[in-house]
């Protein structure tokens, strides 16, 4: 039996709601994401699985899973486009993400998958990250110089942490916690389930909204098993993965906040008054060493100038 953690996630709910499809569509879907897996007939049993994001791909290009879940990672080696959704302070606001997202452009980044044996279906949130510390609050960028700052094993947080004037300094998700207790970096950087879920608040109390990345996960079909469908099926499949977004994301912002009421509770210090401005200047050595292409460039573009939020709203909304 799932444990409830499981049940409650939003992309699990959100993967289950796309693959019951199969039942409409006369196909038997098999799909999994970074944690869970489903057998997608309605009213199926959904079972737990432990496949990774990278192996995930690997099995839908080959055909071995249907559909699955997965984060940009390793979705950048295998489709360049993707990785622009993924700089930093590229977008202003969550609505302006979620507005790329589920637009042409959105699009035009889902459709560069097709030729490297995926179809992409749509975006699920990842949640906005931002900076937290053991020490100070963060507004500005001279605020983090000298910090050392945990980052995943990726080129363009260790570059984005640089330009930053912080040291990064790679560790696994699972020791962070006693990395800001002994010290070994002073700070992070998470969306407020995971600061939350991880309990990183109890070791750093600082948390500044930055939003710095706000790349999303991707939900794919197989391009082996979208062949074998009809036009029909097709249809059926991309429908209901386009409703299962706005499922996805009334359950994750609802998850968002419960997790900021909390650490609220627990005495954190949210830090809003940021130099947004300042920060997004420091990233253009970044920038121009990852947008490699004119493709990219001209995506990096499109998005820029569709920032501006509709009027009265904030560009720092939750």
């Amino acid at each position: 039996m799932l444990s409830k953690t499981i049940q409650n996630c939003p992309t699990y709910r959100s993967i289950k709601h796309a693959a019951r499809v199969g039942n409409r569509g006369k196909k038997e879907w098999q799909c999994e994401d970074r944690r869970e897996g489903c057998n997608g007939r309605e009213g199926s049993k959904i079972n737990a699985g432990q496949v990774n994001t990278s192996e995930n791909c690997k099995l839908a290009v080959f055909g071995g899973i249907d559909l699955t879940r997965v984060n940009l990672g390793p979705l950048t080696s295998v489709a360049p486009l993707t990785s622009v959704l993924a700089l930093p302070f590229l977008f202003t606001s969550i609505s302006h993400a979620r507005g790329v997202f589920d637009g042409s452009i959105g699009r035009t980044v889902l459709d560069s998958l097709t030729e490297h044996g995926l179809q992409g279906l749509c975006f699920y949130d990842s949640g906005a990250r931002s900076f937290y510390n053991t020490q100070r609050p963060i507004r500005t960028p001279d605020d983090m110089t000298g910090m050392k700052v945990r980052v995943p094993n990726s080129d363009v947080y260790v570059e984005m942490i640089r330009a930053l004037g912080a040291n990064p300094t790679p560790i696994p998700f699972g020791e962070v916690y006693q990395a800001l207790v002994q010290g070994v970096v002073d700070g992070a950087e998470n969306n407020f389930p995971s600061y939350e879920g991880t309990r990183h608040y109890e070791t750093a109390s600082y948390y500044s909204l930055t939003r710095h990345v706000m790349a999303p996960e991707v939900l794919v079909a197989s391009g082996v098993s979208w062949r074998k469908m009809d036009v029909e099926e097709r249809q059926y499949l991309q429908e209901a993965a386009l409703r299962s977004v706005s499922a996805m994301r009334l359950q994750w912002d609802a998850r968002v906040d419960a997790a900021r009421r909390r650490i609220v509770e627990a005495g954190v210090t949210i830090i809003e008054d940021l130099d947004h401005d300042a920060f997004a200047r420091s990233m253009a050595p970044v920038w121009r060493q990852f947008v490699k292409s004119p493709e990219m460039e001209m995506i990096v573009d499109r998005i820029t100038r569709t920032s501006q939020p509709p009027a009265g709203e904030s560009l720092n909304d939750d």
